[in-house]
């Protein structure tokens, strides 16, 4: 043990210091160990990456292609009832005028006939 009168200010300080010097030392970086398979892994992480990246951009042409293939639908059955309803009122003119035309002609037939019979 050490006896109170052999240590001097010059011994505790020196004491302090190392005490200093050892807490701060647990603070200083350490040399940092190299993994050997550190170029393996960060090439098997960066494919995966890639290979993640890739299918999330497969996944939203997808789905893009989808919102597109259905906004095409729509448009195209749009188009089809639009056409088909012209193309029933069109039907419907024709045959307005041609019972108008049989109309006049009947009507035309019996002037005819009335006229004939008057002489």
């Amino acid at each position: 043990m050490f006896s109170s009168q052999d240590i001097g200010h010059a011994q505790r300080q020196k004491t302090a210091a190392d005490a200093k010097a050892a807490l701060l030392a647990k603070f200083k970086p350490r040399e940092a160990s190299v993994d050997p398979r550190f170029e393996e892994r960060a090439t098997l992480r960066a494919a995966e990456l890639s290979k993640v990246r890739q299918d999330r951009a497969e996944a939203r042409a997808a789905q893009r292609q989808a919102v597109t293939d259905a906004a095409k639908a729509l448009a195209d059955a749009a188009d089809a009832l639009a056409a088909e309803a012209l193309a029933a009122k069109r039907d419907e003119r024709n045959e307005r005028k041609a019972l108008s035309a049989a109309e006049a002609k009947a009507k035309r037939d019996a002037r005819y006939a009335a006229r004939k019979a008057r002489n």
